[in-house]
């Protein structure tokens, strides 16, 4: 009786240890003696885990997230989009240098490993506003062969000298998929981008000798024949970089010794294949490198080797990328996908760059993907923040970019520390931001035909203007988490009745949406009674109208008043809630379930070039408090 008494107390010693100590948000548990060692250098030990079923995997959005479309591809009109027409646009990289961003992509015609293929370059002051895409590696032609394809896990490196270089691969396909990486293409090409914005010739930093490629049968010379002493000491300088070119093995595959892992896949090395490499540094000066698939090894002497990689059970093993980094907080932060489907994009946060947890939403919206074609994945996915030494914006963000359904290049912008609540009250009248800037306190999805932004006229206001066939304008209010009453108060226009729509919902911390008010194409506003949608009144073109609406969570139910008139009370939550933590204002339907899975090769969506009528709306004075 004594021993089990003993245990039983043990037992429930542990479980409190588990469930109830907690420091800088991650779990104080009994310490693994593997964890943060080679055998399990990360672990997420959050509880939260995304439902696929939705494109926001029904987790909580980072407060303050802002979403920028850098690229809306266009067959139709290519003047909209890169000049060129293409549809498959992937693999991003992001780089901040000499004031400005600067992000690359690959781009084919139409799919995956198809076609001859190119990468472009775009550059932005402050992140939102993209310059129009520049070629900054052509398409390679060669005789022989019917295309070959730029194929590129690294893209910028900022040498010592201040010489900012950028960098591709030109693969030529082999195998199953035709893929462009498996060791069989010509080599990695390099250039300079100058202060001007113009670059410097194109050279090759290094060729795929092992295939038979060298300076006399390919298009451009070595690098070290360039005139230029200060850009061949920054090519130079990358190439001594290990912990910067392991990310090449994957495409040159060479066995010469220089890469310190040569992994190809086979039984011999767990079928580890050393594909798209992220790293960070820890705070005990170890560095963590991040593999697709899971897969996670140290450095102790910055790549010049490294222990024998192994898969965290703990995060996903997805083929897409995994990126991590140290934060301007002096936490950590890891950003992936969580399953095979990814989306939503997501991100965990830790002290020590060992533990992780509070799973949140970076970007969780899934648009039809407009284009077909082959291994095209759907979600927001491939994401890539600044590699350390590529530069470091101000403030303290963290900037990250990645690919929508490999059609689509966007940006998003993280501010920091990352976090999922906000303690106190909200009072925005946006008179102290500036207009196009960035729209503090608020979540902004903002496509390139939907932006939402701080506009001035007349004083300051919040604008959605859609003219986006397939998606919407978005912007979310995160508020102090209440299980009790709540009021909301904000003003509302729209410039026109006969298009677009507007919807305004109050969400709590799962995505359920239990109250609904909508201003439709017809001039109507309708809300929800339980599940039922009823009018509720009608709306004017360029009236401003003041919303209050007072939703008790206790007894499940809410009313709505528009320039202090009562227009319903009593109305029945639309989904059950224990409590709500956010509004969510867009200009179309919530996604469910639409077109976001597989590789279907089908027809395009009809018109997906063409825009529709553009629907303007505008909010202000958005106050939540209690007993407004």
């Amino acid at each position: 009786m004594k021993r089990w008494i003993l245990l039983s107390v043990t037992f429930l010693f542990l479980l409190c240890c588990l469930g109830c100590s907690r420091k800088g948000g991650i779990t104080a548990a009994i310490p693994d003696p593997d964890t943060g060692s080679s055998k399990e250098p990360v672990r997420y030990v959050g509880s939260e885990e995304a439902d696929i079923k939705y494109h926001d995997g029904r987790l909580r959005p980072a407060v303050g997230v802002q979403s920028y479309e850098v690229l809306h591809c266009n067959r139709t009109h290519p003047q909209l989009a890169d000049g060129f027409g293409w549809t498959y646009n992937h693999a991003p990289n992001i780089a901040y240098w000499n004031g400005n961003f600067y992000v690359h992509y690959l781009s084919n015609p139409v799919e995956e490993h198809k076609g001859g293929g190119h990468t472009l370059l775009c550059h932005s002051i402050d992140g939102k506003n993209w310059s129009f895409p520049e070629v900054i590696f052509p398409v390679y032609h060669m005789e022989g062969e019917d295309y070959v394809l730029m194929h590129q896990r690294m893209g910028f490196y900022i040498a010592e000298n201040g010489r900012l270089l950028v960098s591709g691969f030109y693969g030529i396909p082999t195998g199953p998929g035709d893929s462009p990486q498996l060791g069989n293409g010509i080599g990695r090409v390099v250039r300079e981008v100058y202060a001007n914005d113009a670059f410097g010739p194109i050279y090759f930093i290094r060729y795929n000798r092992h295939c038979g490629f060298n300076k006399d049968n390919t298009n451009y010379a070595l690098y070290s024949s360039s005139g230029d002493a200060g850009f061949v000491a920054a090519c130079n300088e990358l190439l001594s970089k290990k912990l910067i070119t392991q990310q090449w093995w994957e495409e040159d595959r060479s066995k010469d010794g220089f890469y310190a892992i040569e992994a190809d896949g086979t039984e011999a090395d767990g079928g580890f294949e050393c594909e798209a490499l992220s790293f960070y540094h820890r705070k005990d000066n170890a560095v963590v490198g991040l593999w697709k698939k899971g897969w996670v090894a140290l450095t102790y002497n910055e790549g010049l080797s490294w222990t024998k990689p192994v898969v965290c059970p703990t995060i996903s093993d997805n083929s897409s990328k995994h990126w991590g980094r140290r934060t301007d907080d002096g936490r950590y932060a890891m950003l992936y996908n969580p399953d095979e489907r990814r989306f939503p994009l997501m991100v965990v946060t830790g002290e020590d760059g060992i533990l992780f947890d509070n799973k949140l939403v970076v970007n969780g919206e899934v648009p039809v993907r407009r284009f077909r074609g082959r291994f095209k994945d759907v979600g927001n996915q491939y994401v890539r923040g600044i590699v350390e030494g590529n530069g470091d914006p101000p403030g303290d963000d963290m900037w990250v970019t990645y690919s929508r359904s490999k059609e689509d290049i966007w940006v998003s912008r993280i501010p920091v520390p990352v976090r999922s609540s906000v303690e106190k009250d909200v009072n925005d009248d946006f008179e102290n931001m500036t207009a196009g800037g960035m729209v503090a306190g608020w979540n902004i999805y903002c496509p390139k035909f939907a932006p939402v932004e701080v506009v001035e006229a007349g004083g300051k206001y919040l604008r959605f203007s859609d003219t986006a066939r397939y998606d919407y304008a978005k912007a979310v209010r995160v508020f102090s988490q209440s299980s009790d009453v709540v009021d909301i108060r904000f003003k509302v226009r729209a410039l026109q009745t006969d298009s677009g729509e507007f919807d305004v919902e109050i969400v709590e911390k799962r995505g359920l949406r239990p109250v609904r008010v909508v201003f439709n194409e017809s001039g109507e506003i309708k809300v929800n009674n339980g599940s039922s949608i009823i009018k509720a009144g009608s709306y004017q073109a360029g009236i401003w109208y003041t919303i209050k609406i007072h939703a008790d969570v206790t007894a499940q139910e809410y009313g709505l008043y528009i320039d202090d008139k009562t227009v319903i009370t009593g109305a029945g939550f639309a989904d059950s809630v224990d409590s709500v933590e956010r509004i969510e204002f867009r200009t179309g339907k919530y996604r469910l379930d639409e077109d976001r899975y597989g590789y279907n090769e089908g027809a395009d969506y009809p018109d997906a070039d063409e825009a529709v009528e553009k629907a303007v709306f505008d909010i202000d004075d958005f106050h939540w408090g209690d007993r407004l």
